[in-house]
């Protein structure tokens, strides 16, 4: 398994300040304090491909909190809401609830990075009681609390793979003379804390952190460690596993002591890389290894092998706390004698096993998205790459990332009429706002015409060419006379998630014959056609009459202030205007989802910043109503 890599976008070399325009604005912050304002409301995802014991129960289990992305997410089982810490800066790589009861509702995350940051903070307030700044570099992938609370172990992605212990509470403890505040600075954030009068140290989300802060470290191992636990009745004693690794470590003063694990002379028994590790009493320590055993050792000897105990990898455990029993969870397929989890004695001998079958509704599994339920699902058999819904809600079209497209009835989901006229990718599809012509963007630098009034047969009634480069985001006029567009160069790695979803490129204007639409395109131009002629449109006074039914693109002097100073030109990704008209929304490389006003017509226009994202923002939309914006991630969560 790979370690992860940071995707956060590098900042600009030059940071300047936004322009101050003549034009009177309310300022905070210097930011634009809009009339309107977005408030995080639901997060879809999980971060469990590369993560280990990353999903806890708070408040006696009616509370659960997960990460995705750089979202720390607590969310309430009964009602399904969810609240958010958003502190962190890049993708969240592990987190840890705090078991002592003088510690309650306290969480660490730490994530990844080349000056990566543990962050301590409670999970009812959000509020950051500590912040450690990291000895590890490019990342923190693992941290725990000790039995009393007090002490923080963590394990660094930095080739040695430091292991280090820390006292987290000292790490938050300030002058009361002190004041921290935060300021913007082009487009970054810079903690300011005022120390004495007169004197100012500019911080960087940063704690200070003494030498007392952290009580030890060292290098853990070669290879990569997935966990590092302390034992539940212990401060001083803990166990690393990972790749061809178990050690368990006693904390001596400020020495941190190992024992590699015994094997000894059992038969049938050799060093696996273990994924996942429990405790038992008299000083067992059960850990799941990568072929599926269970290893018993007793103190540093391994006593006990189970063979099989899954038929894939164990990758987690976790003990019991009113009777000590060991759950195992691991890659099985259900049979009628097992499943993907599995409950034992101490002793290891087998006494329930579980069958979890996806897909299926189980009596005592209650929901945990009330109000986001699952209303339909349909197998297309290949990868969809955009989709857009029929102005009247009847239909919903879907590009395919094989070149066919599908129309679907949203009531069934039954295939209404299905065309392969291309080879190459659908990057964009639209129906115009008459429910007439049906768009299709490829990745063959055409954008193709259908006529949905002719019926399932979809003959190509035309289809504009001499596009520079990949259509990415269509608008159709509001008369459905013409189309525009944005084509884009492929210059950079995307993540693709959607048809808006990674744009570089020129806007694309194509009149159709009874329509009209706006294509963007990975060259950065703005190109008009008609349709379905797909003749290209190049007077500008023609052009600057067109009302648009929506806009999805980046470039155009209506929205010149959405982009920074020093921007490279995909730095920008996906935009969307209200249905009313009054503000557009912006996702960027750099994780940060922005509002405008609109037309945003100068240059660095004050705006709104809101986080969430570790990386690219993929794509962006308005709900009908204008109340809600959906925004995705390129590959923040897997």
């Amino acid at each position: 398994m790979l370690p992860p890599v940071s995707r956060a976008a590098p900042q600009p070399e030059k940071l300047q300040k936004n322009n101050i325009t003549k034009k009177k604005k309310l300022v905070e912050g210097g930011l634009c304090v809009c009339t309107q304002e977005l408030a995080l409301d639901h997060v879809f995802g999980y971060r469990g491909f590369d993560c280990r014991n990353n999903l806890h129960y708070l408040n006696d289990g009616s509370d659960i909190i997960f990460h995705t992305a750089a979202a720390s997410v607590v969310q309430n089982l009964s009602t399904g809401s969810q609240s958010f810490y958003l502190e962190h800066t890049d993708d969240i790589l592990c987190l840890t609830v705090n078991q002592h009861p003088k510690y309650r509702n306290v969480v660490a995350t730490s994530q990844i990075g080349t000056t990566p940051s543990i962050h301590i903070w409670d999970a009812m307030t959000k509020h950051t009681l500590s912040m450690l700044r990291c000895f590890h570099s490019k990342g923190v992938n693992y941290v725990n609390f000790s039995a009393t609370g007090k002490l923080l172990v963590s394990v660094g992605v930095d080739p040695e793979h430091t292991i280090t212990v820390w006292r987290w509470q000292e790490a938050s403890s300030l002058p009361l003379n002190s004041l921290v505040f935060r300021v913007p600075f082009g487009d970054l954030w810079i903690r300011l804390q005022l120390l004495d009068i007169g004197h100012l140290a500019i911080r960087t989300g940063m704690a200070l952190v003494t030498e007392s802060t952290k009580v030890a470290s060292r290098g853990g191992h070669l290879e990569r460690i997935f966990v590092v636990e302390f034992r539940p009745d212990s401060d001083t004693q803990f166990v690393s596993v990972g790749v061809k690794h178990m050690k368990f470590w006693t904390l001596a003063g400020s020495a941190l002591l190992y024992k590699k694990g015994v094997i000894g002379s059992m038969e049938a028994a050799k060093m696996q890389t273990m994924l996942s590790v429990a405790f038992g009493a008299n000083n067992l320590t059960f850990t799941g290894a990568i072929n599926g055993d269970v290893y018993v050792w007793k103190e540093h000897f391994l006593i006990r092998l189970v063979a099989k105990a899954h038929t894939g990898p164990v990758f987690t455990m976790y003990t019991t706390l009113r009777d000590g029993l060991i759950v195992t969870g691991g890659k099985e397929r259900p049979t009628k004698e097992g499943g993907a989890v599995k409950l034992w004695d101490q002793e290891m001998k087998r006494c329930r096993a579980f069958q979890l079958e996806t897909g299926q509704l189980v009596e005592c599994v209650r929901s945990v998205c009330r109000g986001k339920k699952l209303l339909n699902k349909v197998s297309l058999g290949h990868a969809a790459r955009c989709a857009a819904y029929s102005p009247d809600g009847e239909m919903v079209a879907i590009g395919m990332k094989n070149g066919e497209f599908v129309i679907l009835l949203v009531n069934s989901l039954k295939v209404w009429g299905k065309k392969r006229d291309r080879k190459s990718a659908i990057q964009d599809i639209r129906i115009s706002p008459d429910n007439r012509f049906l768009a299709v963007g490829s990745s063959e630098h055409t954008v193709d015409f259908y006529d949905l009034t002719q019926g399932t047969s979809l003959n190509r009634m035309g289809y504009c060419k001499d596009i520079p480069s990949f259509v990415i985001q269509m608008d159709f006029s509001a008369d459905s006379k013409y189309i525009q567009g944005q084509p884009r160069r492929a210059t950079k790695q995307c993540f693709y998630q959607s048809s808006a979803d990674c744009m570089l490129g020129n806007i694309l204007i194509y009149p159709l014959q009874a329509a009209s639409k706006n294509v963007s395109t990975g060259a950065y131009k703005r190109q008009v056609h008609e349709v379905p002629l797909g003749k290209q449109v190049t007077e500008a006074m023609l052009i600057e009459k067109i009302t648009w039914a929506s806009w999805t693109s980046v470039l155009g002097d209506e929205v010149i202030g959405i982009w920074p100073r020093n921007a490279d030109k995909a730095d920008v990704n996906c935009a969307c205007v209200t249905h009313a008209g009054l503000n557009i929304v912006t996702g960027d490389d750099f994780g940060l989802v922005k509002l405008f006003d609109f037309p945003c017509t100068e240059k660095f226009a004050k705006h709104k910043r809101y986080f969430g994202h570790s990386a690219h923002v993929t794509n962006i939309r308005f709900s009908y109503d204008d109340k809600y914006v959906v925004s995705t991630g390129g590959d923040d969560c897997r």
